[in-house]
């Protein structure tokens, strides 16, 4: 961190004293050096670089390591941390260094926040086939909220019983993008696509029976939609899906009303 530090005064002083112009300076900060330590290189930059912290993937990360990069990325002035796919014994060890850890068990993700981020008009909907989608759904909520968007929750409208979502029409219909989160054949997606003129990301989840191939029917299924403006991600990406709806989100309300509402 001494390192880092200095870099980044002598960025400031330059600034100041008139060597550098705001713009030179503001690209230098968004590429200020990560900081070693050992195991893990923290990148404290990325708030400037991406609009959001470093998220923290925990599979395969010891419970102290987990610990420490949350402690490192608040102590280097992040406004916020994520740890996706965490544990309880994971949290256990973040909330000992960090006592205002949450820990949002369906979604299995730990997050603390320091300074929330201002969050834009309007909202994602966050769909799901089935209550067995929770786990991939909540991922993807809990990451959009901590991003700074409003999120709603339409649950458990698989086309099984296809007359729980048009219930809800008006809530998915207001919605600046959707992620929708299905597995077995991954129908909901098409479905959501056909009903909607807004974005659409949809999730693949490795629920379903033996011939669903783990979540590889879905995927497939998704990927050869026939609604025109769907997208999709990886199976059980409720993550990556968040973060791309934010972006979406986010700048469809800075041109003014993207999608007309």
């Amino acid at each position: 961190m001494e390192n880092k530090s200095k870099e980044i005064e002598l960025i400031l002083e330059e600034y100041k004293n008139g060597y550098s112009s705001l713009d030179d300076a503001m690209a230098r900060l968004a590429e200020t050096p990560f900081e070693d330590i050992s195991y893990a290189k923290i990148d404290h930059s990325r708030m400037r670089r991406q609009g959001y912290p470093e998220v923290v993937y925990c599979p395969g990360k010891t419970d102290i390591q987990i610990a420490e990069i949350c402690l490192r990325l608040i102590e280097g002035g992040a406004p916020g941390v994520l740890a996706s796919r965490a544990g309880k014994a994971s949290f256990d060890a973040v909330k000992a260094v960090l006592p205002d850890a949450a820990y949002h068990e369906t979604a299995r993700m730990i997050e603390i926040t320091r300074a929330p981020l201002a969050r834009p008009d309007g909202y994602i909907a966050v769909v799901c086939a089935g209550t067995a989608d929770l786990p991939v759904a909540e991922e993807a909520a809990v990451t959009a909220e901590a991003m700074g968007n409003n999120v709603k929750r339409i649950y458990d409208v698989g086309v099984a019983g296809i007359h729980r979502l048009f219930a809800r029409l008006d809530d998915l219909r207001g919605a600046g993008v959707i992620i929708a989160v299905a597995g077995m054949e991954g129908a909901l997606a098409s479905v959501v696509g056909g009903l909607a003129d807004m974005p659409v990301i949809a999730v693949p989840t490795s629920v379903g029976y033996g011939a669903s191939f783990g979540g590889l029917s879905a995927l497939l299924c998704m990927l050869n939609s026939c609604a025109a403006g769907v997208g999709v991600v990886n199976i059980d990406n409720g993550f990556g899906a968040a973060v791309l709806a934010s972006k979406i989100n986010r700048a469809g309300m800075m041109k003014g009303n993207l999608y007309g509402r």
